[in-house]
């Protein structure tokens, strides 16, 4: 699958993220922002776009309805970072933890999350689209009653997944870990598994499978 990158200049700037506040509106653009910690910022609905974020650690942030386009974590910290109701566009997150962070409500579009801790996250409600989770831990993540589309976890860790109410039609889950997810028998309708996970599933209904 095919992920749209962010479309970012080579040759950024460097800025301080309190610029923000010295602007009529809460907007950053074209910058890189590297080696510092965000701390208990709340703002509605601010803007972020060709930005470039490495080794930031937000802490007690609250960016509700956030847009991002063109944007990539590198190496950064968004544990319970609050995102929701963004607008999330040709983003990556790389590295990075993102433990708790609430994406619910949230429309992704082109989104990359590589080698990320996202445990405990929160999905529900959103709109998932063309979106790559490579390497990823997702335990005890929450995508209830989301829509995915072109969505792949590849080598991910999802055990305590909870998927329900959401169709996982064309979705592949063979490439990734788990134990046990929350699912419906007709949300997996479409569902692309291992032949062990299709034994668990099967155990998972009550089903004894012989030898």
């Amino acid at each position: 699958m095919k992920i749209e990158q962010p479309k970012i200049g080579k040759e950024l700037p460097e800025a301080n993220f309190q610029e923000i506040y010295y602007k009529d509106e809460p907007y950053l653009d074209a910058c890189i922002i590297a080696n510092c910690s965000i701390d208990r910022e709340s703002i509605d609905k601010i803007v972020l776009s060709q930005v470039v974020f490495k080794n930031v650690t937000f802490s007690d942030v609250y960016f509700r309805n956030i847009e991002l386009t063109d944007v990539i974590f590198d190496h950064c910290d968004l544990t319970n970072a609050d995102f929701m109701g963004g607008s999330i566009h040709r983003v990556e997150f790389k590295d990075s933890k993102l433990l708790g962070i609430n994406l619910s409500d949230a429309s992704l579009g082109n989104v990359l999350f590589e080698s990320c801790n996202l445990n405990l996250s929160a999905f529900g409600y959103a709109s998932i689209k063309q979106v790559k989770y490579d390497r990823c831990s997702l335990e005890s993540a929450d995508y209830y009653e989301c829509t995915l589309k072109k969505v792949a976890f590849d080598a991910c860790r999802l055990n305590e997944v909870n998927f329900s109410r959401t169709p996982l039609k064309g979705i592949d889950l063979s490439s990734s870990t788990f134990q046990r997810l929350t699912v419906s028998l007709e949300d997996l309708n479409g569902c692309e598994v291992s032949a062990d996970q299709a034994i668990g599933f099967a155990a998972m209904l009550g089903l004894t499978i012989k030898e």
